[in-house]
């Protein structure tokens, strides 16, 4: 039986350290997950340019429209009880374990849920250097997703809306195929992050890690994106493309 993957995804405030979390997306197959928040802080000009997301009047709006929102605990709890439907997943994302990740214990555990998150997965693992090292020797420029999204699939998406990115990822990684060595190498959790080289996650005592039998992920079309709150079911410049 093959093992659950989510890619993940953070849209964010900016690009420092004490940004703040504005959308959280996740997709496995056909369950996806997508979230927003209101923020604390001010967004800087160049996220909301490149996010479409502005905050006006304690609402969130995505290119003017408004969005329903929720706090951010009620995010996160909403996240790790997707993961745990999921069976202790393996959570992927791009350039995640120097972003994302750092961002997310943070939030975590700022809110007393870094135990229950941490529960809910298997480890995590950052595409970005599992890319560089598959696709060694081919020439590649850029690593960025939207540019190995155009190089592999032939296809440009819209990037910068974490719905959109982790669907783009989902099927840039069922095109990658990696090696179940290469991902192990790459994996880490929110304790060893920031440890080097990446080291393997460490399985609970009488399991095997999940990627010894993690296989590439469904590649999925896009589709109409879903209410926010709701997982649906059918049948470094930034390297994200930021």
């Amino acid at each position: 039986m093959q093992e659950s993957l989510v890619f993940f995804d953070l849209e964010t405030t900016g690009l420092g350290r004490d940004c703040e979390i504005v959308q959280l997306a996740a997709v496995s197959g056909g369950h996806s997950l997508n979230l927003y928040v209101v923020p604390r802080c001010r967004m800087e000009r160049g996220a909301s340019r490149v996010t479409g997301l502005r905050v006006r009047g304690r609402r969130l709006y995505l290119r003017r429209r408004p969005v329903p929102t929720n706090s951010l605990r009620e995010v996160l709890v909403s996240f790790i009880a997707f993961l745990r439907m999921l069976g202790r997943p393996l959570v992927l994302g791009h350039n995640i374990r120097r972003f994302d990740c750092p961002l997310l214990a943070r939030a975590l555990d700022q809110l007393g849920l870094g135990a229950q998150f941490r529960s809910a997965v298997s480890g995590c693992v950052d595409t970005l250097p599992l890319a560089r090292e598959t696709l060694r020797g081919r020439g590649l420029r850029s690593f960025r997703q939207t540019d190995l999204v155009r190089e592999l699939l032939g296809a440009d998406y819209q990037a910068h809306d974490a719905l959109q990115d982790v669907r783009a990822l989902q099927a840039l990684y069922g095109e990658l195929r990696p090696a179940a060595e290469s991902i192990r190498r790459h994996g880490f959790t929110l304790d060893t992050m920031g440890d080097k080289p990446a080291p393997g996650c460490k399985a609970p005592r009488g399991q095997r890690p999940l990627w010894e039998s993690a296989g590439p992920a469904v590649k999925v079309n896009d589709g109409e994106d879903d209410a926010a709150g709701r997982a649906r079911t059918s049948g470094e410049g930034n390297e994200k493309g930021r």
